[in-house]
């Protein structure tokens, strides 16, 4: 196939960009513009490395979601905050972590379509349920972790790491999964 040809594919395909891609798209954009700016704005300095590989991870993301700009994308921001961040649970931690999920779950469902595809309503089904699980956890787990951690329990990592494998397992069998896939 030709540059030509490629191009000419590509026009096509950016002509006839669909609603639902487009809305998955915007969910990412939006997760990642919170997690990159909630961070920032908080009292502690930040990294300027985190804008500077965060910016262009987050449109390769937006562009390519099916690619592992996503997954780089948390490890920057991440690695953001082990380096530099206090060590205590507070809203920011929690907004930080909801901006990353939202942009993880935007990514997984908009590179299971192609950019021209018609969604519908009975294709969010399978994503909605998934998704909603992972939402009302991670403020859950979040508040748990804060509560163990300030009470001084012992094993209260053993507490909080069983919550989040606890939290996925929800997530991962919520999707439809098997242990057997």
């Amino acid at each position: 196939m030709s540059i030509a040809d490629r191009l000419t594919r590509w026009l096509g395909e950016l002509r006839a960009f669909g609603r639902g891609p487009l809305i998955a798209r915007l969910l990412i954009a939006v997760g990642g513009v919170v997690a990159l700016v909630v961070p920032a704005l908080q009292p502690w300095d930040q990294m300027d490395a985190i804008w500077v590989a965060g910016i262009p991870l987050l449109l390769a993301c937006l562009v390519l979601p099916d690619s592992a700009a996503g997954l780089l994308f948390l490890v920057v921001v991440l690695a953001g905050w082990l380096l530099r961040a206090p060590g205590d649970v507070g809203w920011s931690t929690v907004v930080t972590a909801l901006g990353l999920l939202l942009l993880h779950l935007a990514s997984a469902y908009a590179a299971q379509l192609p950019s021209y595809a018609t969604v519908g309503p009975r294709s969010l089904r399978r994503w909605l349920l998934p998704a909603s699980i992972a939402v009302l956890l991670a403020p859950l787990v979040a508040v748990g972790a804060s509560v163990v951690r300030g009470a001084d329990v012992p094993g209260s990592l053993v507490v909080t790491v069983a919550a989040l494998a606890a939290a996925t397992a929800a997530v991962w069998f919520a999707s439809g999964q098997s242990v057997n896939d």
